[in-house]
């Protein structure tokens, strides 16, 4: 199967970016956005063109936020807009459950979410090549047809990124984990910067600006994606927050004065740190693994590690 024809409902980084892989690989593209201007800027970098197409297309990405993916898709359905249907939306279960009981013919419809996005948004931040290489998640229902199906495969090959197929609950707990409660995070330590120091802003380093790179995304973009997904992000949350308090707790007694404090609390307190410090690096290296065909391949080296597993962290006599 070959699309041929593609409409884009909603023109911001990722409608865009989808319009622009598609235009450079042939396909004809029809934008739609409520935002004529956005439309029309987007037409403008050669993502396609804007209105309405004369005809239903062969597929319709629906590229507006989580809350709104669902009345989107029922209207685009109404109307005839094209004949299958995904969208972009990066939770997945809410908007599911709404087009199971209410638009016209859900067959048609695949849900989808490519894993790729800028700390930018609106039309001017799309690139041609944005999911090349990405992860794309779809998150077919019970009744979606293996048409369907097809032209959301398609399209994932049209712009460079790699299926995935998964339940839509499933997923959503999973960006919970990776992108959703990490956005708020960055966005919880950028907001100190506000109140720091007038001195902190120019002792910045690298380290700092890659934890809140992700705080700049679309304040209202991001509202509407982690009320969508809330619980699932409440629990990653809930566990950071013990872990939280736990280093906070070991802070404060390591704060406080050699003589208030004898040697077991001090050990203890520093094993707590060092716990915390550990796990991270794990955690990092289940990213830096390289899945082979067989699984997964070995973990990168680490420096300075004793024969037990733990780092060297005697203190500095």
């Amino acid at each position: 199967m070959t699309l041929r024809t593609l409409a884009v409902v909603g023109t911001g980084l990722i409608g865009t970016s989808v319009a622009l892989a598609a235009s450079r690989r042939g396909v004809t593209v029809h934008l739609l956005d409520r935002d004529e201007s956005a439309a029309h800027t987007a037409a403008a970098l050669g993502a396609g063109s804007p209105g309405p197409p004369p005809h239903p297309v062969d597929l319709a990405v629906i590229a507006v936020p989580p809350s709104a993916a669902a009345p989107v898709l029922a209207e685009a359905q109404a109307r005839r807009l094209a004949l299958s249907y995904t969208d972009v939306a990066s939770v997945k279960a809410p908007a599911e459950r709404e087009i199971l009981a209410g638009v016209p013919d859900p067959r048609r419809y695949i849900g989808g979410h490519p894993l790729a996005g800028r700390e930018r948004s609106g039309p001017l931040a799309a690139r041609a090549d944005l999911f090349r290489g990405r992860a794309w998640v779809l998150t077919p229902t019970r009744l979606t047809s293996k048409t369907a199906f097809d032209r959301a495969l398609d399209l994932i090959a049209l712009c460079g990124a790699e299926p995935r197929v998964m339940r839509a609950r499933a997923h959503d707990d999973a960006v919970a984990l990776t992108s959703h409660a990490p956005h708020l995070v960055a966005s919880l330590m950028a907001a100190r910067l506000s109140q720091g120091p007038p001195e902190a802003a120019h002792l910045a380093g690298q380290g700092l600006r890659d934890v809140i790179r992700i705080a700049r995304g679309d304040s209202c973009l991001w509202s509407d994606i982690v009320e969508s997904n809330a619980a699932a992000i409440a629990d990653i949350l809930t566990q950071v927050q013990e872990d939280l308090g736990a280093v906070l707790a070991a802070l404060r007694e390591l704060a406080e004065p050699d003589l208030l404090r004898g040697p077991e609390a001090t050990a203890k307190s520093r094993n707590i740190l060092v716990d915390l410090l550990e796990r991270g690096i794990t955690g990092v290296e289940e990213l830096d693994v390289d899945p082979g065909p067989g699984g997964r391949a070995g973990r990168a080296e680490r420096p300075d590690i004793r024969p037990g597993g733990r780092a060297s962290c005697e203190p500095v006599r």
